[in-house]
């Protein structure tokens, strides 16, 4: 455990910052999955406007770096491949 003031303060702060981190990566996912929902519904011009959506919280989240801007850019891409791809 944590001897020092500073120790025990860092610790607070450490849950509470693990904490927020954890709704954001939620968030993340959350993000990702509606698009792939609205993808497999298959209605091209609404998976489009979720996406744009989901960019935005991608994105946001990416630079806060909570996940990698490569990861966030991965899933964009592979999300608007898959939206191209709809007949």
């Amino acid at each position: 455990m944590a001897n020092s003031a500073q120790a025990r303060k860092r610790a607070r702060q450490a849950l509470k910052q693990r904490a927020h981190n954890a709704s954001l990566r939620t968030a993340f996912r959350t993000a990702v999955k509606k698009v792939l929902k609205t993808i497999a519904a298959g209605n091209k011009t609404e998976a489009k406007d979720v996406f744009q959506a989901s960019v935005k919280v991608l994105d946001r989240i990416a630079d806060k770096g909570v996940f990698h801007k490569n990861k966030a850019a991965r899933h964009k891409s592979r999300l608007s491949a898959q939206i191209k791809a709809m007949a």
